[in-house]
């Protein structure tokens, strides 16, 4: 559809506001929560729209092996490269049928419409998603066609086939809305009708838009992943005691020290991702000390107790949640960024007085960024050695620890309560 046609058909625009996210994201390689921010057709559209919308976009990343398999198996040749918009059109059509339950019918016609500037497709795309109607599910191929090859035989070398299978299979689904509170655990969740985790937080397992919650204006939680609640609980009583939070923003973890009464210096290059840490102080009416500054170029004014370092990385435990991780993320970009967070965690337990804790923590799978890199670093850094963590100090994740005692969860972890996200947690000390 060309850049000034204006869909006024109801369910019309949401659709091609997902088509040209998709393209943007494949094609372009940006993204996907930065692209959806950007697409100006999201911005006119009904919150109850863009939710589908964002839906539409996040099944194909996350189905996109199993969608390109079956459409590519019903064309007699490719499609030129012209018509790339098409073969996008056929993505969104096919989620619909066959994992949204979108009526057949409507799914179709909403494709064939699509088609407005490449009109003789038109027939294509109706026979193409009507034939993957017939076929159903039953003519998937095996979920973990949707895994990049690269990443796959990692995982299948770390984890074995079987355990690598029910990690693809758990980051198929939307993943649940997980809170971390101020206070008062019992009584929101009785509010939000709300599971109280292991963890210490809660889940929701309803959907709808996060801001229409009640506590959201009150400042009472904030989203934050189970799994990702689990660093800071990992430093011990906070109460008091001066915490450098180092690579912050967000600031889900900032809130959280802050909340368990940390005086909190929350240190991010970022200075507009600050910001949004600065509005989550704001909203919850907590306070920590934010600094805009490179780690690798700042000095503290003297030796921490402790410290969390929340490392940039690959995010390949996140994937239920930025299902564009395996399309835009390669195995280039973990070499890349573990010798950035060997120089990281390096300059990091420079700061550490002697019998502080240092946390060091990455939501990626790969252990060049977690356990390998501190095996690493841990001969070149005198004093510096692994703390365990605990089985009591993780309830409910005793099987997630290792015989060094790092923390290591995965997204099949919790299978009965929807999973949590994938993180590499590992403790450390200095003597």
């Amino acid at each position: 559809m060309s850049e000034t046609s204006t869909p006024t058909i109801a369910g019309l625009e949401a659709r091609e506001a997902a088509r040209r996210v998709l393209d943007t994201v494949l094609e372009k390689h940006r993204p996907l929560d930065e692209t959806l921010a950007a697409e100006p057709r999201l911005a006119r559209l009904a919150p109850r729209d863009r939710a589908f919308a964002r839906l539409l976009v996040a099944t194909v990343l996350r189905r996109r092996g199993q969608l390109d398999a079956l459409i590519d198996a019903r064309l007699a040749k490719p499609l030129p490269e012209q018509a790339r918009a098409v073969y996008q059109i056929l993505r969104l059509g096919a989620a619909q049928v066959l994992f949204l339950k979108t009526p057949p019918h409507a799914a179709v016609d909403m494709a064939v419409r699509q088609c407005r500037d490449h009109p003789r497709f038109r027939g294509l795309v109706n026979a193409v998603l009507r034939r993957l109607d017939e076929a159903g599910e039953a003519a998937l191929g095996p979920v973990t066609q949707n895994c990049p090859d690269w990443l796959l035989a990692r995982w299948r070398r770390r984890f074995g086939e079987a355990d690598t299978a029910a990690i693809v299979t758990a980051l198929m689904a939307d993943p649940s809305l997980d809170l971390s509170l101020k206070a008062e655990i019992g009584t929101w969740a009785e509010r939000l009708g709300a599971t109280v985790l292991p963890t210490g937080g809660l889940r929701l397992t309803t959907g709808g838009i996060v801001e229409d919650l009640p506590g959201y204006d009150d400042g009472a939680w904030w989203v934050q992943d189970a799994a990702a609640s689990l660093p800071a609980r990992l430093l011990g009583p906070l109460q008091g005691r001066r915490v450098l939070d180092l690579c912050a923003a967000p600031g889900g973890k900032t809130l959280q020290l802050a909340a368990a009464g940390a005086d909190v210096l929350a240190l991010d290059r970022s200075a507009s991702r600050l910001k949004r840490l600065e509005a989550n102080l704001a909203r919850t009416g907590l306070t920590a000390t934010t600094l805009a500054a490179d780690l690798t170029g700042w000095q503290p004014d003297a030796p921490a107790e402790l410290i969390l370092l929340d490392a940039p990385c690959a995010a390949t435990g996140t994937i239920r949640r930025h299902p564009d991780i395996w399309h835009l993320k390669s195995a280039d970009d973990i070499t890349r960024l573990a010798a950035l967070q060997a120089r990281l965690l390096a300059r990091a337990a420079g700061f550490l007085a002697p019998g502080g804790s240092l946390v060091y923590c990455v939501c990626s799978l790969e252990p060049e960024e977690g356990a390998d890199l501190v095996d690493q670093v841990l001969p070149t850094t005198p004093g510096l050695a692994r703390l365990p963590i605990r089985a009591a100090e993780v309830p409910g994740l005793e099987s997630a620890l290792t015989a060094a005692g790092d923390l290591v969860t995965h997204p099949a972890l919790w299978p009965e309560s929807g999973g949590l996200d994938g993180f590499q947690i590992i403790r450390l000390t200095r003597a």
